[in-house]
């Protein structure tokens, strides 16, 4: 099934302006799920337009994620967003995130979730990863600004992937995270990728492997060093 859901009516008769989860492929057994966040802009409270560039590049994440050998059966999903900037002290885009992720758990009840996050999205995959239903969180050049909260992620795992030439969002930034969320009981993986700035364009087909390598893993309960280990030879797989 390949259809998002339906928009629910409101008590008034008229259509929900927002539903901030959209479905993907939807298992009738679902085993796992997978939920995708798209990056956003710095300050701009604008809806997301129909031509949604950020949405677009988690396209290849998720078709990645979809073949996943193994047999399990997964749901994929995505969040939209109400706004295309989410970023701000209000975290607009964790609201939707965590929104998100309560309808999921409708969807697919007791099953592990692993949230795959770019930039804003990122930051927003790390806001709610505390989630009772959340395995672990992969997030790709992640917006990580000081003083984010680390407790709830206790006996979670958390994969960062980063390039240091990355313009937008600071790779230092993420790996202090990182050392953070590890002293507060994550179980804590950094890749320093060797190319693709932020919209992981150069390289891209190393960004989506390595991430869907480490979702299998999440999901698989199999260790993710295994997967970060197996990337190309001569990366480096830490700070």
């Amino acid at each position: 099934m390949t259809t998002g859901p339906a928009r629910p009516t409101d008590p008034a008769g008229g259509q929900d302006p927002h539903r901030p989860l959209v479905l993907h492929h939807r298992p009738e057994t679902p085993q796992a799920a997978v939920l995708l966040l798209h990056g956003g802009r710095p300050d701009d409270h604008t809806p997301p337009t129909r031509l949604n560039l950020p949405a677009l590049r988690m396209r290849p994440f998720g078709c990645g994620i979809s073949r996943t050998p193994g047999g399990r059966e997964v749901l994929l999903a995505s969040v939209r967003y109400r706004c295309r900037a989410g970023n701000g002290p209000q975290a607009d885009a964790a609201q939707d995130a965590r929104a998100a992720l309560d309808e999921l758990a409708g969807y697919a009840p007791d099953v592990p979730v692993v949230l795959v996050g770019h930039s804003m999205g990122g930051r927003a995959a790390l806001l709610i990863g505390g989630h009772r239903t959340v395995r672990g969180v992969v997030a790709l050049a992640p917006w990580c600004p000081p003083g984010e909260p680390v407790s709830h992620l206790r006996d979670r795992t958390l994969v960062l992937l980063h390039d240091v030439r990355d313009r937008i969002t600071d790779a230092e930034a993420s790996w202090h995270f990182a050392d953070r969320a590890r002293r507060s009981g994550a179980r804590v993986h950094t890749v320093a990728m060797p190319r693709g700035g932020h919209t992981m364009l150069r390289g891209a087909r190393h960004w989506h492997r390595l991430t869907v390598d480490v979702v299998a893993a999440l999901l698989d309960g199999t260790p993710v060093r295994d997967a970060v280990d197996g990337t190309r030879p001569g990366w480096p797989t830490g700070h």
